[in-house]
């Protein structure tokens, strides 16, 4: 069929090419990092993969990861490649790590900490400051050859916190020239490259020494300043919500600034004890879809578990008993879940159901070694709240409050507002590892349940989300597309257990999983992941995206 020269083929492979069309077999030809064939191709000089009855399909695009302070001393974006991820969306919720002057960068990296889940000291030992401006930053993460590619949002609360330094987490009104010169920056972002703006306006969302992330205080006026650029220049915008961000309110944005928005919150999340609540959400955005003004939601396809344990307890700072708590010194905690006091102010806030709060008195839904509290606190003849601040603060929970019913998950999933997604990778390393989102849709919502065929199930997790966050020529197994490629074994597809692995600066630990299924990861032509050698290779085939289909 071809006369042209391939670095590789990929042969005889069942192509589910991210359409959501039926599959078919063919040859994929690459030449140097885009897709330049499909047929019945010659194979004379090229690097020759066998596929042998094995599937292809285009990589996975995770739009909501947090890779922004691992990607400077771990450009292998380690896990995600290997979780068949070859492009990553990072500066999530507004906590990225740029603009950073060097004053700020301290307690940039102390609110991502608290904030995300991460050990501090991994932070302040791995990040790398060679970077102030998002352009640099930008420069910076391509010299270090990440191993998939990487769009980058600027971010609320960095932006915040690099123009009003400690003032960012206290002070609502920034002064008017604090303001012109977040919007300078946001708007110099997307001049350079950034693919949209996000902020956060989450009670759970608390940074260090139990201070407010930046964003969440800062007011409508603030917001809309910054959201100016994007009518500009062109770029989403994502946001982690409280009851602030209703459906309407973001399409008065995506209407008012010309953006496709993208909601991030547990109140869109499946909750058994509200079960239409979420399903609302979904309508209302489904409305605003049907007035022509793009409001989607993050819906994350696997089990909302919260690791934790009462060290660093954040499935409840949004209660004010625990505004204590996140400013303590570790020696101080056991005190403090002691004292009576505590105790009682923590049981009259869960008497009000307060409105984006993760945990709202649904006990059972905390499990130890997978027995709920509820059980082991009747069988010592407590409450389970008393029970729990008995425990060690170095006891592991797991809450296990959204997302966990699969007949109302999967109607969120099968909506035509949901964008599948929240893995959260780089984040909460130490409770979670989500990384493998997008084998566990193909695992569970394909292979266990049934809900999706093969061909849409793909398509959900590549050309849909590309199409949304209007990324180029990627998400699709089409001639002149990059060629991102995953190859894979659709029978065994899937996601390993947790295990712990000691390997992040500063002697941190986190938890992992390891892929199923997968023979082999492309990313720009390039293999970066084999299933029989997955040792990373030395410099990455990823591109920093900065073009978009706007």
């Amino acid at each position: 069929m071809s006369s042209l020269k391939f670095n590789t083929i990929i042969k005889n492979a069942t192509i589910y090419n991210g359409t959501g069309e039926e599959s078919y077999c063919a040859d994929v030809g690459i030449c140097r990092d885009q897709i330049a064939a499909i047929g019945n191709l010659n194979a004379d000089g090229a690097n020759v993969v066998e596929a042998q009855g094995l599937s292809l399909m285009p990589g996975i695009i995770d739009v909501h990861t947090h890779y922004d302070a691992q990607i400077t001393w771990d450009p292998t974006l380690s896990p995600s490649p290997s979780m068949g991820v070859t492009t990553a969306v990072m500066g999530n919720c507004g906590f990225g790590i740029v603009p950073c002057p060097p004053e700020h960068q301290d307690i940039m990296l102390k609110n991502l900490s608290v904030v995300e889940g991460m050990n501090l000291k991994t932070l302040l030992e791995g990040t790398q400051w060679k970077f102030e401006s998002f352009t640099e930053y930008l420069n910076y993460i391509k010299e270090q050859r990440p191993h998939a590619n990487v769009a980058v949002l600027i971010g609320h609360s960095a932006v915040r916190t690099a123009v009003m330094g400690e003032d960012s987490s206290v002070r609502i009104k920034p002064t008017a020239k604090e303001l012109d010169a977040m919007r300078a920056i946001v708007d110099d972002a997307l001049a350079h490259g950034a693919i949209g703006f996000a902020s956060s306006f989450s009670p759970n969302h608390s940074g260090y020494g139990g201070r407010p992330m930046p964003s969440t205080i800062a007011d409508d006026e603030e917001l809309y300043a910054l959201l100016e650029p994007i009518k500009k220049r062109n770029g989403v915008f994502v946001t982690a919500g409280g009851q602030r961000a209703t459906p309407e309110y973001l399409e008065t944005i995506s209407k008012t600034f010309n953006c496709p928005t993208f909601l991030v919150s547990i109140l869109a999340m499946h909750n058994d004890s509200d079960p239409s609540a979420s399903a609302d959400y979904y309508e209302r955005c489904e409305a605003a879809l049907g007035r022509g003004h793009e409001v989607y939601i993050h819906a994350n396809p696997h089990p909302l578990s919260f690791d934790f344990t009462l060290r660093n307890p954040y499935i409840f700072y949004a209660h004010d008993a625990f505004n204590a708590v996140k400013v303590a010194a570790p020696e101080q905690l056991a005190s403090i879940y002691k004292s009576h006091t505590f105790r009682d102010e923590f049981r009259n806030n869960l008497s009000e159901d307060k409105i984006g709060a993760i945990f709202n008195g649904t006990w059972d839904k905390i499990e130890l070694d997978e027995v709920p509290i509820t059980k082991l606190a009747k069988e010592a003849d407590q409450d389970p709240l008393n029970w729990l601040f008995d425990q060690s603060i170095e006891t592991q929970f797991v809450g296990k409050m959204y997302q966990n019913n699969d007949e109302g998950v999967a109607k969120l999933l099968s909506h035509p507002n949901a964008i599948i997604a929240l893995s959260d990778a780089g984040a909460h390393v130490e409770f979670l590892c989500d990384a493998g989102f997008g084998l566990y849709f193909l695992q569970h919502w394909v292979n266990d349940t049934g809900t999706f065929s093969l061909p849409h199930a793909v398509h959900r997790l590549t050309s849909e989300p590309a199409t949304r966050y209007r990324i180029k020529q990627r998400g699709q197994i089409k001639k002149g597309y990059f060629a991102d490629l995953v190859l894979f074994d659709p029978k065994n597809i899937g996601i390993s257990k947790l295990y712990k692995l000691n390997d992040l600066p500063g002697q941190g630990s986190r938890l992992m999983r390891n892929p199923k299924g997968i023979h082999g990861v492309w990313v720009n032509g390039t293999k970066v992941i084999s299933n029989a050698n997955n040792k990373p290779i030395q410099k990455g085939p990823g591109h920093i995206l900065t073009e978009f289909d706007f």
